[in-house]
């Protein structure tokens, strides 16, 4: 066994322990909890809609303390500052200096929401913090510690006091995911857990101990990145952006970020799954949450009801796979 099949043994140890310790409280969201991983492995962050009562906070918390990460909640509002998110310069009579007050952005796990309650001027302040890891207030830039990671919460945009999230901002989202309530099967199982106790959070989560730390946290994403990606699969990527630039539904295609999420992303699931080489599968299954966000249908295509799903779904069906 090589090193890097040794330490990706090691990854896919530590995402099974903590999907047992996340079982003890979450149920069902598996796929949130996969996609949350990818993006903590990919160095990226994650935009989540559905409606309230999901377990999207509970999940990223919980993901957050198990990753041994700094985690902080900002709730938006319409009347949100960027001074509320990045935090302020006091100035301090006594020694005549300026210190900073830092805000929740100053964390490893930074969960936003219902992101879409910003007006677009605060939506602004993730920008710079998102794309380059770091953050200038009153011109003085300050890095992010790693890992940082954005999860963000909207609600459906027909709801009363959103604002549709500016481009720029919905382009550096790596992954986004669309949440629905449980099936039968899984309601009844919350309702078993209720009747039997096993749904307090405050002892659930007062109990729960770190699988992993910051250095280990970065030994991971390290090694998932040296993960084999075949030149065919790299072209089969190109071809699904590609695609979205030409397609007669739609008005702005994926940018390169795009691409470039597709293969982190990739290499990030090969490697949750314990293997040193992507597979067709894997970019199949990360495309929809690559593309969906970042597309913008033609106003025919709306009016007609065509979704971004049914299109990238009809682009996934009609490129070649390798």
């Amino acid at each position: 066994m090589t090193e890097l099949e040794q330490e990706l043994a090691l990854i896919s140890r530590y995402y099974l322990e903590i999907q047992e310790k996340m079982g003890q409280f979450i149920v069902g969201n598996e796929q949130l909890l996969e996609l949350s991983m990818i993006g903590l492995l990919s160095g990226g962050h994650l935009l989540m809609e559905g409606t309230p009562g999901t377990g999207k906070t509970s999940i990223v918390k919980t993901l957050a303390k198990l990753t041994g990460c700094r985690f902080a909640r900002f709730q938006c509002a319409v009347d949100s500052q960027p001074a509320d998110i990045l935090g302020v310069r006091i100035y301090d009579p006594s020694t005549r200096e300026f210190s900073l007050k830092k805000g929740p952005i100053f964390n490893n796990f930074l969960l936003i929401d219902e992101i879409n309650r910003l007006a677009p001027k605060t939506q602004s302040a993730f920008i710079e913090a998102m794309s380059e890891r770091q953050a200038t207030l009153d011109g003085i830039t300050i890095p992010l510690d790693p890992p940082f990671m954005v999860v963000a919460t909207q609600n459906p945009l027909e709801s009363e006091g959103t604002f549709p999230l500016i481009e720029a901002e919905k382009d550096r989202f790596m992954f986004s995911m669309t949440l629905s309530h449980l099936g039968k099967e899984g309601e009844l199982e919350i309702i078993r857990r209720e009747n039997e106790g096993r749904l307090d959070w405050e002892t659930y989560f007062s109990n729960l101990t770190p699988v992993l730390d910051g250095n280990l946290v970065q030994m991971c994403i390290d090694s998932a990145q040296r993960v084999y990606i075949d030149n065919h699969l790299l072209s089969y990527i190109r071809d699904l952006v590609m695609a979205t630039r030409t397609h007669e539904d739609i008005h702005i295609g994926a940018s390169s970020r795009a691409s470039i999420a597709l293969v982190r992303g990739s290499k990030a699931s090969a490697a949750l799954q314990k293997r040193s080489f992507v597979l067709p599968d894997d970019i199949k299954w990360l495309a929809p949450r690559v593309l969906q966000h970042r597309i913008i249908l033609k106003r025919e295509a709306e009016i007609s009801e065509i979704t971004p799903q049914q299109v990238i779904g009809e682009i996934l069906a009609t490129i070649g796979v390798p």
